[in-house]
């Protein structure tokens, strides 16, 4: 098969797969003095760009059990996570083959209670508590800005991170 057929091929499978579907924690904290919501953000291990602790699907786990792991793995946090996704966005995945696929990664808001000082990624990434806002700027993802600044005014206004519905009200 010559190069350009492979190519062919591959542009072809890319097109039909469905959307890749990954985890998300979106792992927050309430400043008491402030009254300020503050939100974790981790550096990716490929890139260095600012993004959420996320991950595929994990065998026996739940939705948000695997994005409950993700943060613990990724970030060294646990807590308290939401059984309901409190939103979603799409991203575009690099693969290891140079391919990218998109990617929808539902949220589950974790409200982090322990931070670990040991974890499977601790040399492998940096991580910052910044405000919502601050973290919108920081993100690529259009939906994951969205979805940031939507989670704050829902904190803020002493309602809990995610509506009978479902959703964040955004």
């Amino acid at each position: 098969m010559n190069i350009l057929s492979r190519i062919a091929s591959d542009v072809q499978l890319m097109f039909r797969r469905p959307v890749r579907e990954q985890y998300g924690a979106l792992c927050y904290r309430l400043k008491k003095k402030r009254s300020a919501v503050e939100v974790l953000l981790i550096t990716s291990r490929d890139t260095g760009r600012w993004v959420i602790p996320k991950g595929w699907p994990m065998d026996g786990k739940s939705a948000a059990a695997a994005a409950a792991r993700e943060a613990w793995e990724e970030a060294g946090v646990k807590g308290v996570i939401t059984q309901e996704a409190v939103g979603d966005y799409h991203y575009m995945k690099g693969l290891p083959e140079g391919l990218k696929v998109d990617c929808r990664v539902r949220v589950f808001a974790l409200a982090v209670d322990d931070i670990c000082k040991n974890f499977p990624e601790k040399n492998q990434r940096r991580a910052e508590w910044v405000d919502c806002t601050e973290a919108a700027n920081r993100v690529q993802e259009p939906g994951l800005k969205r979805l940031l600044l939507a989670f704050e005014q829902r904190i803020l206004s002493g309602l809990p991170p995610i509506a009978k519905n479902g959703t964040t009200g955004a």
